[in-house]
């Protein structure tokens, strides 16, 4: 990986350097997994959900204090026509989120889901990734800081999400830059765009990668190129995350893009974390796919701001109230397999 300059320098060494699994825990998870009143088994990926958390926390498995966090910016390819909504919708949204009107909103407070908004600097949009990079490799990293800190107040289980006009012409780019193949393999309708609009979107994301193909063999310079800073700050949080030991779930195709720059800086950045669900999106399980995870749900969602990961976080609540509160053989007089 090569070094551009002092502020992603720490950025670098963090990730080249993250903690693992807590070998213990999981053997203890799996031990008692034996234990329970049920056939081995019988309760799938929810079992693999609840030693995962084991791994991760380094304790039994439990979620007390799951949050969802929200990370809202502009940009300035919106200037390009790229989609059917003006970049003032964000902000009008992190405001609909304050006020309780959206949609993560209902699921949060159906679920006992804490929820924190960020707004990024909407009035200052990033600049406009097919004539210039979105961000300095400053004030990415800033950003990325800024993200790290989103964990600050204690939580268990985070929930990362997404607000940004625009936001999946950046994901696209992203999803270019790591992969290759076509604009039109990575480029979906997002927040409605069709006919012109979406020719419109589809040009402008092979425009960027054309324009910075010279920088895109380092993650990181692909992220303050083609990215933004919602993109940014969710890749700090999973990255505080990781060495928190807070497990993470994966929001949308957005949300994924921004955990795929950590993956490309090193393959196991993302061992922490669950894929919460896979959105309408065309891209998004193309994605997924090259992340090497399988979604927890299909609910042909695309909606971004964390409404999928949300969902998700009632699932692995489930998986470690199965694990921790069922009984055992012994305890519940159950006859075990001979």
């Amino acid at each position: 990986m090569s070094i551009t300059g002092l502020p992603f320098d720490d950025f670098r060494t963090l990730i080249d350097n993250l903690p693992g699994p807590m070998t213990q825990a999981l053997v203890d998870a799996r031990d008692r997994d034996k234990q329970l009143t049920k056939p081995p088994g019988s309760l799938g990926r929810l079992e693999e959900i609840a030693f995962w958390l084991a791994a991760w926390t380094g304790r039994k498995p439990a979620v007390n204090r799951p949050l969802v966090a929200i990370f809202a910016g502009n940009h300035g390819v919106t200037r390009q026509k790229i989609t059917p909504y003006p970049p003032e919708v964000t902000k009008q949204m992190v405001a609909n989120f304050s006020n309780g009107g959206a949609a993560i909103n209902q699921i949060c407070a159906t679920n006992d889901l804490g929820l924190k908004v960020f707004d990024l600097a909407l009035d200052y949009p990033t600049g406009d990734i097919t004539e210039e990079a979105a961000l300095s490799e400053r004030d990415c990293a800033a950003t990325m800081a800024f993200g790290m800190e989103s964990i600050a107040g204690g939580t268990d289980l985070l929930c990362i999400g997404e607000m940004g006009i625009g936001n999946t012409t950046i994901a696209a780019a992203i999803n270019l830059a790591l992969y290759g193949g076509t604009a039109e393999d990575w480029v979906g309708p997002g927040t409605g765009s069709e006919g012109d609009v979406l020719e419109r979107k589809i040009r402008a994301v092979e425009k960027a990668v054309e324009f910075h193909k010279d920088h895109l063999s380092d993650p990181l310079e692909i992220l303050r190129r083609l990215g933004g800073r919602e993109i940014a700050a969710m890749a700090g949080a999973i990255l505080a995350a990781r060495v928190e030991r807070i497990p993470v779930i994966i929001d949308g195709y957005v949300a994924t893009a921004a955990a795929a720059i950590l993956k490309a800086a090193n393959p196991s950045a993302l061992d922490h974390c669950l894929i919460g669900h896979v959105s309408a999106e065309p891209g998004h399980l193309r994605a997924i796919e090259k992340l090497g995870k399988t979604p927890i749900l299909a609910l042909g969602m695309r909606l971004g701001e964390g409404t999928g990961a949300a969902l998700a976080a009632t699932i692995v609540r489930s998986a470690a109230a199965c694990h921790t509160g069922m009984a055992t053989f012994e305890t519940a007089g159950v006859s075990n397999k001979s």
